[in-house]
């Protein structure tokens, strides 16, 4: 909404390009192409990075009623295209909401509860880490690293994992041995709130 205010107000100055801002066509540059041929004749020119881009998509002039969400693992695609209502993350700056028309973000993920709200349904899972990608034209990519849905995690296990954490935490004699440990407690926590929350 920002974006547009702004480029309503600089109408008449020239936009600044953005490095996401890839022509509809690949540019290709004449005066390289043409040095190219002249040392390899045989070769075709190299492609630049710009050649291999994609068109930004075109910002909604209208606010969309919903939130494609795109949500994946390394082996697994848990959501794909799915139109939600809203999202929560986990972010590492703190739970972050996502709805229609959210300004462009990048936002790292750290052990928590991502939630997707469908009208009144509301699915919950506990993500160890990842990132969240959320574009200007209400697309969400969120990336984990390990996802699992709350209603799957044994909340015996989870409290035995903290206990053994905790106790290698304070048993650690090295720091590498510190830092494996403290990782595990806050895994074993963050999952410890969400049975609880």
């Amino acid at each position: 909404m920002l974006r547009r205010a702004t480029s309503s107000l600089l109408s008449g100055v020239s936009r600044r390009r953005l490095s996401t801002d890839a022509p509809a066509t690949p540019v290709v540059n004449s005066s390289f192409a043409e040095a190219w041929k002249k040392v390899s004749p045989n070769l075709e020119p190299p492609k630049t990075p710009l050649s291999f881009m994609k068109a930004r998509p075109p910002t909604p002039s209208a606010l969309p009623s919903k939130l494609t969400v795109n949500f994946v693992l390394p082996y697994a695609s848990q959501l794909s295209a799915k139109e939600v209502d809203m999202v929560i993350v986990p972010a590492t700056t703190g739970e972050m909401g996502v709805l229609p028309g959210h300004v462009a973000t990048i936002a790292e993920l750290k052990p928590g509860v991502l939630s997707v709200h469908e009208g009144n349904d509301v699915t919950k899972y506990f993500v160890s880490s990842g990132f969240a990608f959320i574009h200007a034209n209400s697309v969400a990519d969120i990336i984990a690293v390990e996802a699992v849905p709350v209603d799957r995690i044994d909340a015996n296990l989870v409290q035995k994992g903290l206990q053994d954490f905790t106790q290698k935490l304070n048993s650690a004699s090295t720091d590498l041995e510190k830092a494996e440990a403290q990782i595990g407690v806050d895994v074993h926590s963050a999952l410890n709130s969400a049975l609880s929350a």
